[in-house]
């Protein structure tokens, strides 16, 4: 059995919330305390020309936290690009970006790494979806046509990122079609008092559309319907937008970093996970 605790941060460019300073030294110190195996990165930047020190961050948090990377470059500038990262501690045996852009206001891409952990292949996917939701729904059928097409269904899987997925639509198509659950909805909890936990399921649940109670199956057989966590804006965390699949695996933990130093790094709040691969 292997511990592997992961990461999923769409870290803004390197800027702030409001993009008025420059966060990569506080990022670095951030991931290096949390330890990670892996790490999905959202809004990387490959290259900048015109400041130096936002060039090349997946290279320069990789050489910090002394692991290997994988960039898949979107968005593409005259004097700058970006797109998502894979950070592995483990050796990447492979990967390819895969461009699912819908239109041409937006530049998206799917970056899928196989990663090679004791000996067992896992496939890591990092996502950036749109902002409208025809075009998430094409960009997730493309997800799911190549996953079919290029993962056996032993292998396991990790998918994470930025799905911009508020209102939890795209939920059903992972768990139907490919087996894939979200960790927070199988990850172990703490039993709430009877009150609080009822009090807490109307609130949550009242008036939702019916893609968002979508019954999750826990890892000990148990299912129960557990909307994901609220990560943006990271100062006062409010929609639902960032996600961790997992197939594979046994999910020992899950919760969003809040609070300092997050919330100065980026407009979004960071995902992490502890996952057994047995």
């Amino acid at each position: 059995m292997t511990v592997l605790r992961v990461v999923s941060y769409n870290i803004h460019k390197g800027r702030s919330a409001m993009g008025t300073r420059e966060t990569l030294t506080a990022l670095r110190l951030g991931l290096y305390n949390l330890h990670p195996d892996l790490v999905f990165l959202q809004e990387v930047q490959g290259r900048n020309e015109r400041h130096f020190n936002l060039d090349g961050q997946h290279e320069s948090l990789a050489a910090v936290l002394e692991m290997q990377a994988a960039y898949g470059c979107n968005a593409v500038r005259p004097r700058t690009d970006h797109g998502n990262a894979l950070l592995s501690r483990f050796p990447i045996l492979q990967f390819e970006n895969q461009d699912i852009s819908d239109h041409r206001l937006e530049q998206r891409g799917l970056l899928h790494a196989v990663v090679d952990i004791k000996g067992t292949p896992v496939h890591c996917l990092v996502v950036h979806l749109g902002l409208f939701g025809g075009s998430r729904s094409r960009q997730v059928a493309a997800l799911v046509e190549r996953i079919k097409r290029l993962v056996p269904q032993d292998e396991p899987i990790l998918i994470a990122g930025d799905f911009n997925d508020w209102n939890n639509r795209l939920a059903p198509l992972f768990v139907q079609q490919l087996g894939l659950y979200e960790v927070f909805a199988v990850a172990p909890h703490a039993r709430d008092p009877r009150l609080f936990r009822r009090l807490r399921h109307s609130l949550a649940f009242r008036q939702k559309p019916l893609a968002q109670k979508v019954h999750e199956l826990g890892v000990e057989g148990g299912a129960r319907m557990t909307p994901p966590p609220r990560t943006f804006p990271s100062a006062f965390p409010w929609l639902r937008l960032d996600r961790i699949y997992q197939r594979g695996f046994a999910v020992r933990s899950a919760k969003v970093l809040h609070g300092s130093p997050w919330r100065q790094i980026s407009d979004h709040a960071p995902l992490l996970a502890e996952l057994e691969l047995p």
